[in-house]
């Protein structure tokens, strides 16, 4: 099971499913984050926390922990 913390800058990764429950898993879609959706990793901060992703057209930066949570797949 590959997450999105695991894609590497440059590369493009298709969510599968949303892991956890209640306001963090809401947060995160209201985001733009669904089932199916086709996300791009642009960058990573040095010391690798925020990533930095787009989705749905627009740039995003995440907290690795939250990226833990999106199930992708290639």
């Amino acid at each position: 099971m590959k997450t999105l913390k695991d894609v590497q800058v440059g590369e493009t990764a298709k969510v599968v499913k949303i892991n956890g429950e209640g306001a963090l898993k809401r947060r995160i879609m209201d985001m733009g984050i669904t089932h199916g959706v086709t996300i791009t990793v642009i960058k990573v901060a040095p010391l690798g926390d925020p990533i930095e992703i787009t989705v749905r057209g627009f740039e995003l930066s995440m907290r690795r922990a939250d990226t833990e949570m999106i199930v992708v797949e290639e």
